[in-house]
């Protein structure tokens, strides 16, 4: 899985310009699929057909299943370029000032440059209108000729590995995206119809999983994404989660309470197939579970978490043995009975 993870991380996205990112992915899961296509809004909808009979829908009919990952990442888009050609910018997603400092962000059309901030006296007054992007530009001619208003930058860091662990940008949610495409490479046979979709502007609300999720119209919602841990020192959170305990099923965040079939169901299948993994309790943020979830007349949901340090930032870390946690237990779940 490592080539696919850096390829995927790898990969220019932001919310809204996830075009890149997208043929990358597509190229990784097309021949697992019968069927890939885009949808309006951009979401890369992966379809594998089901063989229905035991463990299927009601009258031996295959179950809609959606899987969900997001492809987007978050990053920065200009607001202004002045006369000397410094690139002032807003966020696209959660994006921290403090993080973003000496930092380099790139481009969809690859001009890059680092971020430079104002004079501040208390670091306390450290904001994204102190801080700006230098291209190296000598005026504001040259930049624009470069880099144009509401053009979107991403961090420029590549993938790292630290024995069985790995940082890069954008795992959250690029890493989420690499367990369905490993689920459908290993995935032989399932009585359920399984839509994989790659979801875009996670990061801006939840968007692409709840226009996706209502053209489906699942019977069952399964997402991926990160969740922050606890287990580093005087950490801001106190949270169960660690690196290295298995895949995390999730009890709620602030976008869903999962409904307790659905975890049950994880659960299980995870103690009766020996799968490591942790429950999850996020007191902040959401996933695409909360807009599969609210789909229509409802749809039953849950998510699989990837246990991730310093989400949000360019060195997200996650543990590879945590990750084939989440791949068997989604691929144990699709290959049996989904009742809820």
């Amino acid at each position: 899985m490592k080539e696919l993870i850096r390829d995927f991380t790898g990969a220019y996205g932001p919310s809204g310009r996830e075009d890149q990112v997208r043929e990358v992915i597509r190229r990784a899961v097309e021949p697992h699929c019968d069927r890939v296509t885009v949808d309006v809004l951009g979401n890369l909808i992966a379809f594998r057909k089901g063989q229905g009979g035991q463990g299927a829908a009601a009258g031996g009919e295959p179950l809609k299943v959606m899987l969900a990952a997001h492809m987007d990442e978050i990053g920065l888009i200009i607001t202004h370029i002045d006369e000397k050609g410094f690139l002032r910018f807003a966020n696209v997603g959660g994006v921290s000032p403090h993080v973003l400092i000496g930092q380099r962000m790139v481009f969809g059309n690859g001009v890059s440059g680092s971020i430079g901030t104002e004079r501040v006296d208390d670091i306390k007054q450290l904001a994204l209108d102190k801080l700006f992007l230098d291209i190296g530009a000598t005026g504001r001619e040259e930049a624009a000729g470069l880099v144009e208003i509401g053009d979107m930058a991403t961090y420029q860091r590549g993938l790292v590995e630290h024995g069985g662990r790995l940082s890069s940008k954008a795992m959250d949610d690029r890493i989420g995206c690499v367990v369905i495409a490993e689920v459908l490479r290993r995935l032989q046979g399932s009585p359920h119809d399984v839509y994989a979709v790659f979801t875009v502007q996670e990061e801006v609300g939840l968007r692409g999983a709840r226009t996706s999720a209502y053209g489906i119209d699942p019977g069952f919602g399964l997402a991926f994404d990160v969740c922050p841990v606890g287990d580093t020192p005087r950490s801001k959170s106190i949270l169960n989660t660690e690196l290295g305990g298995g895949a995390a099923i999730k009890a709620k965040d602030v976008s869903v309470v999962v409904p307790p079939a659905v975890k049950d169901l994880l659960v299980k299948t995870a103690k009766a197939n020996g799968i490591a993994y942790q429950m999850e309790v996020l007191p902040a943020g959401g996933t695409d579970t909360g807009a599969i979830q609210l789909t229509r007349s409802g749809v039953p949901a849950g998510c699989i978490s990837i246990p991730t340090r310093y989400v949000h930032t360019p060195v997200e870390m996650v543990d590879l043995a945590d990750v084939e946690a989440c791949v068997k237990l989604a691929v144990a779940v699709l290959g049996g009975p989904i009742e809820v």
